[in-house]
């Protein structure tokens, strides 16, 4: 004997131009699906109504908000509840049970298989009550909402939630313009639909993630949703592909869509009802119980292909006061003040609160992940952040961390000298908003991959065919949080190891700790680096001595590759200059991944990224959002796990850098001369 069909009516007060009459089957049971649409009129609605009533199971009466937002309908809420009785003894639903608990798995859906998607995501919310459930749970991910209606833009219904009465005193307040007649009414709202709508798309600009309905889309004329992900429910193939034109990264349906036809959440809760004795009304386990045995999910849209778009800051700093002339209109006042003026300028400048230098943008990974980031200034100089107690930087630090918070950034990394005060960004991870690393173990990798690359170009200096030196390396300052990993790198990459620093007891211990690995290397230690400077081949300063002297640059081997990973620099331009037969390579230069990669310039050429910040960037490609590279102590495993991101998303070693920019194939090529010259010279005079 065969089931019949039970009538599953979905009354819309929107457009009639997506009416259909369809067979589908849910959990082993024939259904008939039939959408009639009002067109926004009422009256029509409700002899729809009247009419299926006859021979429906249950009607979903849907279609009041996005009636509103396409313009077809102005008038209020309330027009549903009076249509209900149209309905007589037939159940009617309008979804928003089942859309409530949709919203949420949906969203729960998207975090836990991309864990911090919406972290911090610049959110912009059209329709206000229609999207409730979906607003509280995205507050668990993110403070940066914004509300199309005026009155939640400034957050009254979680004001409401936490004063029933002041929600009280607001329906009351809006009372007496809720009873006029439409064409009377129309001068108090039309101002406010207005500004509501302008103000929607001034947010959207700059937003991350929308939630409205495709219809409210249209309504509020929003255009521009390019690289954004937009959360709605219901979204056809056509409707698919119009976003999808509009650039739209990704879009999260949260009504499940198990048929030929695509319906909305009043629907499947009609069928729901319709399967219940007498059709009842649903609980929440009801509902639940029916989502999982009928193997439903939200589904996730990808209409340009699979992307995800990660979002990062770095925070920076001047180094030295020569950086104001970059700035204006600092760079005028620097051209012409005096020297103490420009003390006291750089005295004043350390107490400004951070601002945004410059929104970087265009990096891609080959994996398709995208990421676009702000770097975040605060203006203390090394001098200044040194002659301040930790906690001064500290404020400063997460004052910026809130800065990025605001502007989306799901991860933060720290710049130069931010990372080295105090407890080297412990602290500031504890306290942030969002996860913090300082770059070191990038910065680690970087550092030898330089130095091999420009031994390599140099040729001077025996390499095997794994880019092993046969010869001798030393580290100054291996004690650091940089060299005590570039000493470990080194171990295995060279015949003799020189371990330098005043920290004898470290030094003992670090010397201890490699041999424990079997290195290839033999290890000495050294308190100084005077009495071996010039045997090596290869020498990296990573003391952060913020301008004391480290090396004499006079008594270094003709030939030799220096890698200075110290910021700001061990070696100045006039001891480089000193030594044209000498190779000083500033270390942790990356090439970020994209063919447009757009950055307001901090020193380095186009696209070009110092190690530290480069980590901060892999981090966000992977979609690591995680305090990843805090403290003095540098984890081995996590050096040799972003140096492999790195190659994963694409970075590769910059072009090789000096004091005075690049190194051009002529430049090598003229050092190379020189230490050559000079190698012959010292033996001639022996």
């Amino acid at each position: 004997m065969t089931t019949p069909h039970r009538l599953v009516v979905n009354v819309s007060l929107s457009s009639s131009e997506r009416d259909y009459d369809q067979q589908v089957t849910f959990l082993g049971r024939p259904y008939r699906l039939v959408r009639a649409g009002a067109d926004g009129d009422p009256d029509t609605a409700e002899e729809l109504i009247r009419t299926w009533a006859t021979r429906a199971d249950v009607i979903a009466l849907t279609g009041l908000r996005e009636a509103r937002a396409v313009g077809v309908f102005d008038g209020e809420p309330e027009v549903l509840e009076r249509l209900r009785p149209a309905a007589g003894d037939v159940p009617v639903v309008d979804g928003h049970n089942l859309h409530d608990v949709l919203q949420e798995w949906a969203i729960r859906q998207v975090n836990n298989e991309m864990p911090g998607y919406f972290n911090n995501a610049r959110t912009v919310v059209l329709g206000g009550v229609n999207h409730d459930r979906t607003t509280r749970v995205l507050k668990e991910f993110t403070q940066n909402l914004e509300f199309a209606d005026p009155l939640l833009r400034f957050d009254l219904p979680a004001t409401f939630d936490a004063n029933p009465l002041l929600g009280l005193a607001a329906k009351a307040a809006s009372w007496p313009i809720s009873q006029l007649p439409d064409p009377v009414k129309s001068p108090f709202t039309t101002p406010g639909h207005k500004l509501s709508h302008a103000l929607a798309r001034q947010a959207a600009r700059n937003c991350d993630v929308v939630v409205a309905t495709y219809e409210e889309l249209i309504g509020f004329g929003l255009e521009d949703l390019a690289g954004k992900t937009l959360i709605s429910s219901a979204i056809s193939d056509e409707r698919l592909a119009d976003l999808g034109s509009r650039g739209v990264d990704m879009v999260l349906d949260t009504v499940p869509q198990p048929f030929e036809v695509t319906v909305n959440a009043g629907v499947m809760e009609a069928m729901m009802v319709a399967m219940t004795t007498g059709g009842e009304g649903l609980t929440n386990d009801d509902l639940l119980e029916m989502i999982v045995s009928a193997g439903l999910e939200a589904r996730t849209l990808y209409p340009n292909g699979p992307k995800r778009k990660s979002r990062f800051a770095f925070v920076i700093h001047p180094l030295s006061q020569e950086y104001f002339r970059s700035v204006e209109p600092l760079g005028t006042v620097a051209k012409y003040a005096p020297g103490p003026a420009m003390d006291a300028m750089e005295k004043a400048l350390a107490y400004l609160p951070p601002f945004t230098y410059s929104h970087v943008t265009g990096i891609t990974s080959p994996t398709g992940a995208e990421a676009e980031g702000w770097l975040i200034t605060v203006a203390g100089t090394p001098k200044e952040l040194m002659a301040h107690r930790p906690e001064f930087t500290y404020g400063r630090l997460l004052a910026a961390a809130d800065t990025a918070r605001k502007l989306g950034a799901q991860i933060m990394g720290l710049g130069a000298f931010t990372k080295v005060v105090g407890d080297a960004g412990v602290t500031v991870a504890r306290r942030a908003p969002l996860p913090i690393t300082t770059g070191n173990s990038y910065s680690a990798s970087g550092a030898l991959w330089a130095a091999r690359d420009a031994v390599l170009k140099l040729g001077l200096a025996e390499v095997d065919e794994q880019g092993r030196i046969s010869g001798k390396a030393m580290v100054v300052g291996a004690t650091g949080a940089i060299g005590s990993v570039c000493a470990r790198l080194l171990a295995l990459s060279s015949d003799e190891l020189f371990l330098v620093s005043p920290e004898t007891a470290k030094l003992l211990a670090l010397k201890r700790d490699i041999e424990k690995d079997d290195p290839r290397a033999e290890i000495h230690v050294a308190a100084t680096p005077d009495g071996h400077l010039g045997e090596m081949d290869v020498i990296v300063t990573a003391t952060s001595g913020a301008g004391k002297r480290v090396i004499d640059i006079m008594q270094v081997k003709p030939g030799c590759v220096i890698t200075d990973v110290a910021r700001p620099l061990d070696l100045s331009a006039e001891d480089v200059a000193k030594r044209p037969d000498v190779l000083v390579v500033e270390s942790g230069e990356v090439q970020l991944p994209g063919d447009d990669v757009q950055m307001r310039g901090i020193g380095l050429p186009p696209g070009v990224a110092y190690a530290c910040l480069a980590e901060t960037v892999v981090l966000a490609l992977e979609g690591r959002y995680e305090t990843f590279t805090v403290g003095r102590a540098i984890e081995w495993e996590k050096v040799k796990e972003i140096y492999k991101l790195g190659l994963k998303h694409g970075m590769q070693l910059a072009t090789i850098s000096g004091v005075n920019g690049i190194y051009t194939d002529e430049d090598i090529a003229r050092i190379r001369e020189l230490a050559l010259a000079r190698r012959a010279e010292l033996a001639g005079a022996r």
